[in-house]
């Protein structure tokens, strides 16, 4: 189930401002309280947020978002990113792409793209591809997590590394001011730390909300990145940490250019 344009916007404000109460959305959204309860009630049943005395917060979540509940967040912005992200990628080049759901919206832009050698651990990039014009697409071997079509595991690290990609691209669950590129499992981040590792160019695509959350494994720094792709300026130490460490900033716009 998709969020509601009120739930989506009581996410925002919990971002924003921390604690909500419900007497205070009531009002801001002319609503009754038991309206907002149920809206809260649902948003902390699916983890998103954290229930206080007389309202919620936003969650400081050790475990990541169910994968159909991130796929309903931000869509338009992720959709954004996608494209901006695949104008980077020319035709006639391999690229390496893991999982996630910003990724999946990059695959989508290049539906139409031609010559390309897409080698992926996502499953839903393989289906979002196939038909498309691309010259081949080379699907990961290992541990199929089935809450969001990932390949994960030795196995498909090992897969990864017989190949050197001219780009690659991947998303992460959260970025902290300093540059570190973050995510929940260690099995998905040894992948991903294999398509960095094998890849001439390699992008990150991630919208603002991963300035605002936390996660406990570390993928790698900016100094591993070529380019930063994201919907909103973000907080001024990332932008400060990309121009130390030489990864170039873009911020998609209306249409998804970069």
């Amino acid at each position: 189930m998709t969020l509601s344009a009120r739930q989506t916007d009581i996410l925002a404000q919990a971002r924003t401002l921390g604690r909500l109460s419900v007497d205070g959305l009531a009002e801001a959204f002319d609503v009754t309280p038991q309206t907002i309860r149920r809206d809260l009630n649902e948003l902390c049943q699916r983890g998103l947020l954290s229930r206080v005395h007389g309202g919620a917060e936003a969650a400081n979540s050790v475990a990541n978002v169910d994968y159909e509940e991130r796929r309903s967040l931000a869509q338009s912005e992720k959709a954004r990113i996608g494209a901006a992200a695949a104008a980077l990628i020319p035709d006639h080049c391999s690229l390496l792409i893991n999982i996630g759901t910003t990724t999946e919206q990059t695959a989508r832009a290049l539906y139409d793209r031609r010559g390309l050698v897409v080698i992926t651990n996502n499953i839903n990039v393989v289906n979002i591809l196939s038909g498309s014009p691309t010259k081949e697409l080379i699907l990961a071997g290992g541990v199929v997590r089935q809450s969001d079509g990932g390949i994960v595991g030795e196995a498909a690290v090992e897969f990864i590394r017989q190949f050197k990609a001219d780009w690659a691209v991947i998303g992460a669950s959260a970025l902290d001011a300093d540059g570190a590129i973050l995510d929940f499992d260690y099995r998905e981040v040894s992948v991903a730390r294999a398509i960095v590792d094998n890849a001439r160019n390699v992008i990150l695509v991630a919208d603002r909300q991963k300035f605002e959350r936390t996660a406990p494994v570390r993928i790698c720094g900016l100094d591993r990145i070529d380019h930063v792709v994201t919907d909103a300026a973000p907080p001024a130490a990332f932008a400060a940490a990309c121009a130390r460490d030489g990864a170039t900033l873009h911020l998609a716009d209306a249409e998804g250019a970069p």
